[in-house]
């Protein structure tokens, strides 16, 4: 199946949402496979001019929507289920187009082929020019294409979202002893 194909027509059904889908997943089982779809939205600034993040009702229109549209082309055989998500703070990473977007940012990559002995890389995104993507981990620097990732999120700031003790000037996050 080419989810990419898939997600660029289900960008075409959730256009008239205000959604645009980011990526999608799909799980194959014996029991029941699952279908998943990351949505974002076009414009994020609300009505009232705050940022808005999707919301479950963006994510309830969107099921209806990509439901009764992949009842009528049904291009996945089988049964599965359908599940249609935000990216949610430890967003999923689909193209090299995303991964420019959180630029500077700590990402978790696992590529489809060893690099440098490593399938699994966890660090600073330093850069993105096009499908060139180089990743600061571990003291090294690796470089690799977009095409060479198998899948990628973005690993969540806690200290800087509020979940996390601030660390002391100088010193380690506060904690009791």
């Amino acid at each position: 199946m080419d989810t990419q194909a898939l997600a660029q027509r289900f960008n075409e059904v959730l256009a008239d949402l205000g959604l645009e889908c980011l990526g999608v997943e799909f799980n194959p089982s014996q029991g029941q496979s699952t279908l998943r779809i990351y949505v974002d939205l076009l414009d994020k600034s609300g009505a009232d001019g705050e940022r808005r993040e999707v919301g479950i009702e963006d994510c309830e229109s969107a099921s209806r929507e990509l439901s009764a549209m992949l009842d009528v082309e049904d291009p996945i055989p089988g049964h599965y289920v359908l599940e249609v998500s935000s990216p949610g703070i430890d967003r999923p990473l689909f193209t090299a187009a995303q991964f420019a977007k959180v630029d500077g940012q700590e990402v978790k990559v696992l590529l489809r082929a060893p690099l440098e002995g490593r399938r699994r890389l966890r660090g600073k995104l330093a850069s993105v020019e096009g499908e060139h993507i180089v990743l600061e981990a571990e003291g090294k620097t690796f470089e690799f294409d977009h095409a060479l990732v198998e899948s990628a999120r973005v690993v969540p700031d806690w200290v800087a979202l509020g979940y996390a003790p601030q660390p002391k000037p100088g010193g380690k996050a506060s904690g009791k002893k």
